[in-house]
């Protein structure tokens, strides 16, 4: 018991990023509580924590304090329900240091389809979708929750997104296929290339293409 404490023992976190790279995928598998069965070598590189040190544990584990909880309750939802889910999240590594990933979940079920396991598939963040909008988005429901608890965040977070007509998975969408284009944009701008591809298609195979599946 004295040895799993000190295994979860919360890390001090620092301002400063886990140096990594960055075209890598972190993967991991848990079971329907969120507790950790696999771990790839390129987790255990970014996090920190020996392969040991991951299973048996909580995937919360490398939870970051500047994480608003209705993120996760948001997550937990839709995964529960095995809807395709993209999150971004910002993760505590065992040195205190912070690193930005989205997610790509998929599921293993039983023979009769019950969903057995999580595998998530994560990726580095563009900065400037992390900068420019989820960072002072997660912020702002932060705040409102440490002033009044997850609910009143998630009442905020839900008028956000009706203002914008969207879900929290088609923010997400939006965000990281605009700045792609932007990224493509620049390209062409120095190369003189020009790729065109229909808002629909590019959109819809958007994460297949990102995450390589």
């Amino acid at each position: 018991m004295n040895e799993v404490k000190e295994m979860t023992k919360r890390p001090i976190p620092i301002d400063k990023e886990v140096v990594w790279d960055k075209t890598q995928t972190i993967m991991s598998k848990t079971d329907l509580y969120g507790t950790i069965e696999y771990a790839n070598e390129v987790f255990v590189d970014v996090c920190g924590y020996e392969d040991y040190e991951l299973m048996a544990q909580p995937h919360n584990i490398v939870r970051h304090p500047d994480m608003p909880k209705v993120v996760f309750k948001v997550l937990w939802e839709n995964i529960q329900k095995g809807n395709q889910f993209h999150g971004i999240v910002k993760n505590l590594a065992k040195s205190g240091r912070y690193y930005w990933v989205i997610t790509n979940f998929e599921y293993s079920r039983d023979e009769d389809g019950n969903i057995v396991n999580y595998i998530a598939r994560r990726k580095a963040v563009p900065q400037d979708v992390i900068t420019k909008h989820i960072e002072p988005l997660y912020k702002k429901l932060l705040l409102i929750e440490e002033a009044s608890g997850v609910g009143a965040s998630e009442k905020y977070l839900i008028g956000f997104l009706e203002e914008q007509g969207l879900s929290y998975v088609d923010l997400i969408t939006k965000l990281m296929v605009e700045d792609q284009k932007n990224q493509k944009l620049q390209q062409a701008q120095q190369t003189g290339a020009v790729e065109e591809m229909e808002e629909e298609e590019e959109v819809k195979g958007f994460f297949s293409r990102f995450f390589g599946r």
